[in-house]
């Protein structure tokens, strides 16, 4: 259906900004993660900022059990046990993540988390075919779930710039 570019004119950007940009990796914004103007940042991200598995890692769940079904009615004493590893794997995809707050970055891991102060952060590491890890003064790496190279825009606004977006053009 057609619309009418005055209705367009009328309504809020935010609205509309904020539901057709919606990745199911973070709460805040697409909008948000390239700002225009660089003093708006700080007022536009309320902390904390929550980075999660991507929602389309759901499908994988009925997926697993359509397989466990299988492995289980072959032999239901033996492997009657798959019959929870959808569940496993649908909590893992909802627990994993990575928290920005006012302190730093609290990655919550499959058995633990790990918090990394903003004073502490050296730099974050992008090695090949693996997750991105934040990397300490003293050297140590932790690992950052649910981040990935795409993420760093809204990563950076919710640092408040203390991690610079590299996809941001610079100021001459």
């Amino acid at each position: 259906m057609p619309t009418d570019p005055a209705d367009d004119a009328n309504a809020d950007p935010s609205e509309s900004e904020t539901a057709n940009s919606d990745t199911g990796k973070s709460d805040a914004p697409k909008s948000e993660a390239a700002p225009s103007d660089a003093g708006s940042d700080e007022a536009a991200v309320t902390l904390p900022v929550v980075f999660r598995i991507n929602g389309l890692a759901y499908f994988t769940v009925p997926m697993m059990a359509v397989v466990t079904i299988i492995l289980s009615g072959t032999s239901l004493v033996w492997l009657g046990w798959t019959l929870v590893i959808p569940f496993i794997l649908a909590w893992w995809i909802r627990h994993v993540r990575t928290v920005v707050t006012e302190d730093g970055l609290h990655a919550v891991h499959t058995f633990g988390t790990r918090d990394v102060a903003w004073t502490d952060l050296e730099g974050l590491q992008f090695p090949r075919w693996s997750a991105v890890r934040a990397v300490t003064m003293s050297g140590a790496r932790v690992k950052l779930p649910a981040i990935g190279f795409d993420d760093l825009p809204q990563l950076s606004v919710a640092s408040r710039g203390r991690i610079p977006d590299p996809f941001a053009i610079p100021d001459e």
